[in-house]
């Protein structure tokens, strides 16, 4: 209701605002539209006027949603080039601060150097729905930035705000059930990003069985959008497949027999808030809010996808296979093998090395672990825990991971030391059973044992 009540105000001020503006009307060709709207972007920043600031904050984003592609690319570039620092204040900073280098002075050269655009997103987002048309904006931002690298600078002020505005203090968690209002229901459907739902029956069945959860970080400014959410599944032991998990005819697990809970999709609902992190933070108070409800569940794992595992076998150097292996992996995205017990058991001898090498040895150019779903989860203090063959066999499942998915397990008295040494020393912490794997990949590979050479 607060919410709601200045979000009303908001209305009232900027309706009030726009009886004593005369805004020239909006031009109808792209460049003229952009050049328009800078006008009115330098108008809302030199204005004094509590009234005239909201309501030409709400014109702005109002004819920004009407821009195509081509007027939204000269908008950015303008806000890129236009909307930097102050030159001559912080010259004038900076000699001043030279000349008396104390506190002060650095405050001044630290205000100066700021980029005047901050102050203009800071303004629109007091403008009626601000928040959701600047996150919106954002989205619009990351499609541009793909074809014009200039606007990199744009893109770290949004995210400089963001992760101000949406830091963990501001987040609400929601448990989603099947009484949660029709709306956001719709839009975990439509968000889900790991397993498809297909349809409300599909929806109700992971959510409202006694062993099913879901969770969602809402925030006061985007009613009703959730931000992030994580479908947690109970079970009586640490699962190896997705299917089971999600299977239409299935007996659910009572909540005191489970002593597992298994973080199976998290998706991000939001595409401007892409690199604010507070998935995070989901799952430590997911973990929390389950440990309060049941003390008897003790494990807390994913099941996770691989996403980037074949892509990586195609193009990485230093993948470990020869062409026969690599000849027989082909013959994972026919699902047939899967039904041939000899079949799968040759194909799990040449991916689950290659998969323990993918996770354990393998990096990004700038050294980085190489799958995206391992560094956040590695990065919260997860530990790799068990790589599933056949853990997805999916069309999907064997086009992105030959089938693979994996458990990271979340032992709370282990988080923090694991996410340092991830975090310092770049360090994967695996149990011993994904070690044993990695070591298997030199007899199938003909790889040489540390200190060997290959002769």
């Amino acid at each position: 209701m607060p919410n709601v009540f200045f979000t009303d105000l908001l209305t009232t001020i900027s309706e009030r605002g726009r009886t004593i503006l005369r805004l020239k009307p909006f031009p109808q060709d792209a460049a003229g539209r952009a050049g328009s709207l800078i006008e009115l972007c330098r108008a809302l920043l030199t204005g004094r006027g509590e009234a005239s600031g909201v309501a030409i904050a709400a014109e702005v984003l109002e004819r920004y949603r009407l821009l195509d592609q081509v007027g939204r690319a000269s908008f950015f570039a303008a806000i890129a080039d236009q909307f930097g620092p102050d030159q001559e204040r912080l010259a004038a900073a900076l000699e001043k601060w030279k000349a008396e280098p104390n506190d002060n002075g650095a405050t001044a050269v630290h205000y100066a150097s700021e980029p005047r655009r901050l102050e203009l997103f800071r303004r629109l987002n007091r403008a009626p729905g601000g928040t959701a048309a600047l996150v919106d904006m954002r989205a619009d931002l990351l499609r541009e930035l793909r074809a014009n690298k200039a606007l990199i600078e744009v893109d770290r002020d949004f995210t400089h705000l963001f992760g101000s505005w949406f830091n963990r203090g501001f987040l609400v968690l929601r448990r989603i059930d099947w009484s949660t209002p029709a709306s956001i229901l719709e839009r975990i459907i439509r968000y889900e990003a790991v397993h498809e739902i297909h349809d409300w029956n599909d929806l109700r069945r992971r959510i409202d069985p006694v062993d099913r959860r879901c969770y969602a970080f809402f925030h006061p400014a985007l009613v009703d959008e959730p931000l992030i959410f994580v479908e947690v599944a109970l079970a009586e032991q640490i699962p190896g497949a997705i299917a089971p998990l999600l299977a239409t005819e299935r007996i659910p697990v009572s909540p005191e027999r489970a002593r597992t809970a298994v973080f199976y999709s998290i998706s991000n609902c939001q595409k401007g808030l892409a690199g604010v992190t507070f998935g995070n933070f989901l799952i430590k108070q997911v973990v929390e809010e389950l440990r309060r409800e049941l003390p008897k569940v003790e494990t807390f794992v994913t099941l996770s996808p691989v996403p980037g595992f074949r892509a990586w076998l195609s193009k990485a150097e230093d993948a470990p296979i020869d062409a026969d292996a690599l000849a027989q992996l082909a013959t994972v995205d026919n699902p047939d093998w899967a039904k041939d017990p000899d079949a799968a058991d040759r194909l799990r001898k040449i991916v689950e090395p290659l998969a323990a090498h993918y996770f354990l040895k393998a990096r990004t150019p700038d050294g980085r672990v190489v799958d995206p779903v391992a560094r956040f989860h590695l990065g919260n203090g997860a530990r790799l825990e068990r790589i599933n063959f056949m853990g997805d066999v999916s069309r999907k499942g064997l086009k992105e991971s030959a089938g693979v998915m994996v458990n990271y397990l979340y032992d709370l008295d282990d988080i923090e030391k694991n996410h340092e040494a991830f975090a310092n020393q770049g360090e994967v912490v695996a149990s011993s059973a994904v070690k044993r794997l990695l070591k298997g990949e030199r007899a199938i590979f003909g790889i040489p044992a540390p200190g060997f050479a290959q002769g």
